[in-house]
């Protein structure tokens, strides 16, 4: 399947066949796929946690508002990220470039980190959503279908998987075999009403 038909075909499906199973093969795809999203400064904020056990499915779904999709899709990932990983042994994140250049780059990152809270929290967060879009389209490449998901309760979610304290949940992602259609879309805006040129003033002429 081509880029384009992948982007345009991927849809939050919300009903998942429960006893269809992903391969080892095709779990480890996702995965790998997702870590090859880009991210800043190389420092892969992205962690995975996949909710194997039947028993904390249920827990999760009774805190989702009751989402079928969150006990019966065949894979559900937990996606989080690591506030503190650019100041984590940042140099690993660097280790195959020269010494020099290594150097340059721990102090880049120091600086532009460094004291910036929410620079720190808004990275990490942008760094896990990449990640979660490649796995989706990762998903839709090997003919299964996906849903993102931030309806839950983040804190109950965050006990049940026991998250440290300098991590954030970014959204849960469900992979599975879809056992009916999308909703159909909603509708997109047009180009025209969301490019602009050079400034806000100035619709694109799209």
């Amino acid at each position: 399947m081509q880029l384009q038909q992948l982007i345009q075909q991927r849809r939050s499906v919300k009903q998942f066949e429960p006893n269809y199973r992903l391969s080892t093969a095709e779990v480890t795809q996702l995965l790998d796929d997702a870590i090859h999203a880009p991210t800043s400064f190389n420092l892969q904020h992205w962690r995975f946690v996949r909710i194997s056990d039947p028993a904390m499915r249920k827990e999760i779904r009774a805190v989702a508002w009751d989402q079928v999709q969150v006990t019966d899709a065949s894979e559900l990932f937990v996606i989080v990220a690591d506030v503190k990983a650019w100041e984590r042994e940042p140099e690993r994140y660097w280790a195959s470039a020269d010494t020099e250049k290594r150097g340059i780059l721990l102090g880049m990152i120091d600086e532009f980190y460094r004291g910036r809270e929410w620079i720190q929290r808004d990275e990490a967060i942008r760094s896990g959503a990449f990640a979660a879009q490649n796995m989706m389209l990762s998903a839709k490449s090997l003919g299964l279908d996906s849903c993102p998901m931030i309806g839950f309760n983040q804190e109950a979610v965050a006990k049940l998987i026991n998250l440290p304290a300098d991590h954030v949940i970014v959204m849960m992602v469900a992979v599975g075999k879809a056992a009916g259609d999308a909703w159909p879309r909603g509708g997109q805006l047009p180009l025209s009403e969301l490019v602009f040129e050079n400034q806000f003033s100035a619709l694109a002429l799209v």
